[in-house]
């Protein structure tokens, strides 16, 4: 049995409309886009960690090809439900991704590598499922001394580490160690955009990194 046959139990999509997290992520996702070499027939992307489909959306409407998966099922029947046109389905960051859908020049991780028991092994799906020269864009929530800190002094440690959150947030990545990850796969060229309030006190970072 994988894990995509396992819900996300506490991560509830009650519908197929971006949160607020999109509001810092989407933007800056799409600057970080514009900015790379796709031709018009090439703007193709992988999204590992799907969800409910929003941002898929999104990509879409502008001139984006996705294909996505997640392993939430409630997450994918939304999708299906309120984003039918697009090609969403189930799966994990622990399936052999590459071998059913191919290599692509961009592949998407947003907010997920947190969720994960095993990150090597979602970094290795992610490798190998972008093409060479190809990019990898991974975010998650921003980890950092003087937010740590911020965070220590103003009592939200207990709401930020979500211990009570079955499958909730389980790794707390900073710029240095997402970097290793990263670098440990294959990747290089990896750079860093913060997002979502000042840098210092960012709530998200997004990886940017390529593959040889």
């Amino acid at each position: 049995m994988t894990e995509t046959a396992i819900d996300i139990s506490g991560y509830v999509y009650e519908d197929g409309d971006l949160n607020p997290s999109h509001d810092y992520l989407v933007p800056s996702l799409l600057e970080i886009l514009g900015s790379l070499p796709m031709p018009q027939n090439r703007k193709h992307i992988f999204e590992l960690g799907c969800g409910n489909g929003a941002v898929a959306d999104v990509l879409t409407r502008h001139g984006y090809q996705l294909t996505g998966v997640d392993v939430s099922v409630q997450g994918i029947q939304q999708a299906q439900r309120r984003h039918p046109h697009l090609s969403l389905q189930p799966g994990s960051a622990y399936d052999r991704l590459a071998g059913t859908y191919g290599r692509f020049p961009v592949v998407l991780s947003l907010e997920v590598v947190e969720h994960l028991y095993d990150p090597r092994a979602f970094a290795r799906t992610l490798f190998s499922l972008v093409e060479p020269s190809g990019t990898a864009i991974v975010s998650t929530p921003y980890h950092g001394y003087w937010k740590n800190l911020a965070m220590a002094l103003t009592g939200r440690l207990d709401h930020h580490f979500t211990a009570l959150w079955d499958h909730g947030h389980i790794k707390f990545w900073s710029m240095a160690t997402l970097r290793q990850l990263l670098h440990e796969s294959g990747f290089h060229s990896i750079t860093f955009r913060r997002v979502g309030r000042v840098p210092a006190l960012a709530k998200s970072m997004i990886a940017v990194a390529t593959k040889s």
